[in-house]
């Protein structure tokens, strides 16, 4: 008999078994897949960390969280910087003095701001739609060239079929500042995602390829608490119907060449390109191996975004009134179940970043072990 049982080897259930094995509590971990690390899992290809998942930077404004995980893992200085390629035309990401230089030919803080302003003076009132907040946000411009293909394609949905909300926090800077997060702390932990979990489960039993939904009863019987970090709705067995979600598809490829795009990730804005971004794996790391050698080959990653159906791997939570309404029935039938914490995106059905997940997860075992 454990004292916990903790489904889910990624982030949110590897640093709840990690505060519980501090507590002096017996865990055992289980995932469904034959590896640890979730979503953020890496794997090593060509000498070059592969996100397999997708690619994850980790940014954060939380000094405790930053001091948290690196007791696991030194970090790189790695700044995301993304490009926006629209038919073949390049600016840069964020929203920035580089960005309406290119769109428009300003110079100064307050030629862009004047350029926005005129813009933005088309929505009247409160935006009601992605379409209005953006345009409110940058302007007619932006929007059509950066904005509203790549979130099409992300969302499967029209721009104005999606609420406000989504966008609320896109970066827009009278500055050349190229860091798309501007958190205090950032970057890649050295050795990948992966070597980072496996250090948080360290000295505690991990079991992989084990289904926990396959072998419920049997599962629970092993332990007087559970830690459940995956889909509430699978948990209860869809008796209120599907919650929604985006799905990702990845095309992954090695190439015989040093350098394909010159930068970690090129997101491709306008609607005719099937993928909406590319990865470029090597740049999360300067392109360097650890002795800091040349990789003379790199690995790149096409992302198609898609809609959920069973059987896909959950990305994006689809928060509408609809699906908000159907969780909070599923969070009702999980506050009856009085031996299970559900934790992370997909047992608490909402986007978190990873400096969320942590933070999450540390808040609830400190109420849990206390």
């Amino acid at each position: 008999m454990y004292d916990y049982l903790v489904v889910g080897a990624g982030l949110y259930g590897a640093v709840f078994a990690q505060e519980a094995k501090r507590a002096g509590k017996s865990v055992l971990v289980i995932d469904k897949r034959p590896h640890v690390a979730g979503n953020i899992y890496t794997e090593k290809i060509e000498g070059i960390h592969v996100h397999r998942y997708g690619a994850h930077i980790f940014h954060t404004n939380n000094k405790q969280v930053w001091e948290y995980i690196t007791q696991f893992a030194d970090f790189n200085r790695f700044t995301n910087s993304p490009v926006a390629n629209y038919k073949g035309e390049l600016y840069s990401m964020p929203f920035n003095m580089y960005t309406f230089n290119k769109m428009w030919g300003v110079v100064t803080p307050e030629q862009a701001q004047k350029k926005i302003e005129e813009q933005r003076a088309e929505i009247q009132g409160e935006p009601q739609n992605l379409e209005q907040q953006a345009i409110s946000l940058v302007g007619r411009d932006i929007f059509e060239k950066l904005v509203k293909g790549y979130t099409e394609k992300q969302w499967g949905r029209d721009c104005k079929e999606l609420p406000a909300f989504i966008i609320k926090r896109l970066p827009v800077r009278l500055t050349f500042d190229n860091n798309y997060f501007n958190a205090l702390y950032q970057g890649i932990p050295i050795g990948g995602y992966t070597k980072l979990v496996e250090r948080l489960l360290e000295g505690i039993e991990v079991r992989l390829d084990r289904d926990y939904l396959a072998d419920k009863s049997n599962w629970d019987a092993m332990a007087r608490k559970v830690v459940y970090t995956g889909a509430i709705d699978a948990y209860f067995n869809f008796q209120l119907g599907n919650l929604e979600y985006r799905s990702v598809r990845f095309e992954t490829e090695v190439l015989d060449i040093p350098n394909f795009q010159g930068n970690a990730a090129v997101n491709y804005t306008d609607r005719e390109t099937p993928w909406t971004r590319i990865i470029e794996h090597k740049w999360f790391e300067f392109g360097k191996d650890e002795h800091g050698n040349e990789l003379p080959k790199t690995v790149i990653s096409r992302e198609y975004a898609s809609e959920w159906k069973p059987g896909d791997e959950p990305y994006y939570p689809v928060n509408d009134e609809k699906n908000s309404a159907r969780y909070q029935a599923y969070q009702a039938l999980a506050q009856r179940e009085s031996h299970v914490i559900f934790g992370g995106r997909l047992g608490e059905y909402t986007y978190y970043d990873m400096d969320q997940v942590i933070a999450a997860a540390l808040e609830r075992s400190r109420q849990e072990l206390a």
